[in-house]
């Protein structure tokens, strides 16, 4: 089955259904409201399942010579003890944000993306045979695929990410008193770092601190790693996000419209799976039309394989933003999780 399709976002689920789409023959518009591909971002995680989906696209190798193989990450204590170690059965690749951005846009989008384009009425958007609802977890198209409110939930933290000069060997996450504070290679020069911290944790530190001088509060005197990420932070290019993931849809499609990555399945940070599903839709979409008769059924039977999946990961990231970031019964979490990575 194929048509004309408009994608409403343009940000990794949009290109990728873009990329897929067009690959099948469909003609494809992009409406995106910001003006460019961001030129900033902090590394995403490419599990096995996402880089089956960018195979599809026909960018995995590109990943590959763009981003660094993990097989697993540490889980310390402030002092810099570790508690427990997942060691993953198939790598992972970090791949940046920007990177990934290009390697699905380049070479196939660069005539289909109408930048600067915010779509505020979705009547007003041209007649197509396929609407898809790539517009994150605010998504305007979300509303006409579900008859409730599906207004994003909060989580009580927030997020603080961003990338300083210099590479690091590992991924390690260190776990402390209602917060954590992670640090990924991004690259062979530069190093991810993101932390999360409980909403009740920063009131106690009052008003009036730059976001630099929180971290400096919060994370200043942590083991070596953490310490020498916070004192070199450009405080200018800290990217801080109040954190919400997304109620369970009844279904991600209605009619000829399906929405897709954050506006269908959007969720805490913490499993690093957000970008990979959004990968994952996005494949498995085209080829769910592909075998189609019509595009109804096409999305009934993408929905029918991609809804309790993406909501499974949704459950499973926000019980680690929990427990992550968890204020009592720390040495119960920590046994948990050296458990649980037994089993990884």
């Amino acid at each position: 089955m194929r048509g004309e399709a408009i994608i409403v976002g343009a940000g990794i689920a949009g290109l990728a259904a873009g990329r897929a789409l067009l690959q099948d023959g469909w003609d494809v518009t992009l409406c995106e409201r910001a003006d460019g591909l961001p030129p900033t971002g902090t590394a995403l995680g490419m599990w096995p399942e996402a880089m089956a989906a960018l195979g599809r696209l026909g960018v995995a190798d590109a990943v590959r010579e763009n981003g660094v193989l993990q097989h697993g990450a540490s889980l310390l204590r402030p002092d810099g003890s570790a508690f427990a170690r997942v060691a993953s059965r198939e790598p992972a690749y970090l791949v940046s944000r920007p990177v990934l951005h290009e390697l699905l846009y380049e070479g196939v989008l660069e005539r289909k993306v109408r930048w600067s384009s915010t779509i505020s009425d979705l009547t007003a958007l041209p007649d197509a045979d396929l609407i898809v609802g790539a517009d994150g977890i605010n998504s305007r198209v979300r509303h006409t695929v579900t008859d409730r409110g599906a207004m994003p939930r909060p989580l009580g933290t927030v997020a603080y990410r961003g990338v300083v000069a210099g590479s690091v060997d590992e991924v390690t996450e260190t776990w402390g008193d209602g917060r954590l504070f992670g640090i990924t290679p991004q690259d062979g020069r530069t190093t991810n770092w993101f932390a999360c911290v409980r909403e009740d944790v920063l009131g106690e530190y009052g008003a009036g601190l730059s976001n630099g001088e929180l971290l400096a509060e919060l994370f200043g005197d942590w083991h070596r790693d953490v310490a020498r990420v916070v004192s070199t932070v450009n405080h200018a290019q800290i990217d801080r996000r109040v954190l919400h993931d997304s109620a369970p849809l009844r279904s991600m499609a209605r009619g000829h419209t399906v929405v897709i990555g954050d506006a269908a399945h959007a969720m805490a940070p913490n499993a690093g799976r957000g970008a990979c599903e959004a990968l994952i839709d996005a494949a498995q979409l085209a080829d769910a039309l592909g075998a189609a008769r019509t595009i109804e059924n096409g999305l009934r039977a993408f929905d029918q394989s991609r809804r309790r999946a993406g909501q499974r990961t949704v459950r499973l990231s926000r019980f680690l933003n929990r427990m992550s970031t968890a204020r009592r019964f720390s040495g119960v979490r920590q046994r948990t999780m050296s458990a649980l990575a037994r089993f990884a």
